[in-house]
């Protein structure tokens, strides 16, 4: 997968999601949440919902997951809180999105009970974003 935001290729690595495999199944954790925040995006590219159309269909690929229906994009809310949210069914449950153009912030949350590579999400997304600045924090579910 490559992220427009320049000419640098992310693409999950087959360790942390094998570790990550290990953690979740039966007898261990039901699944995985990861909650990546975004500082200082690219004004452009959370305003556009073509783009974050496209980030959820590059981030599935990357991850390996399988999107159920369709992409669900609304620009709503007015100041502070006035931007896109985002949802994205997966066949073992969801991701979704929401983008501050008050702050040009994105808040990205990915719940899986498959295994994947939170390091790479969180990579991908601030590449494709243009994101300065970045952290994530991962819960483990039982």
């Amino acid at each position: 997968m490559k992220a427009s935001a320049g000419d640098n290729t992310i693409s999950a690595t087959m360790a942390p999601a094998s570790t990550t495999d290990a953690l979740i199944g039966e007898g261990k954790a039901w699944g995985m949440s990861t909650a990546v925040d975004l500082q200082d995006c690219n004004p452009d590219s959370i305003r556009d919902r073509d783009r974050i159309e496209a980030y959820v269909v590059e981030l599935c690929e990357l991850i390996g997951m399988k999107r159920y229906g369709e992409c669900q994009i609304v620009y709503f809310g007015e100041g502070r809180v006035a931007g896109y949210s985002m949802i994205q069914l997966i066949e073992t449950s969801l991701i979704s999105g929401h983008f501050a153009n008050d702050t040009n912030r994105a808040y990205l949350d990915i719940f899986s009970c498959k295994g994947y590579d939170p390091a790479a999400v969180e990579a991908f997304s601030k590449q494709f974003f243009g994101a300065r600045r970045s952290s994530t924090a991962v819960t483990l579910r039982h």
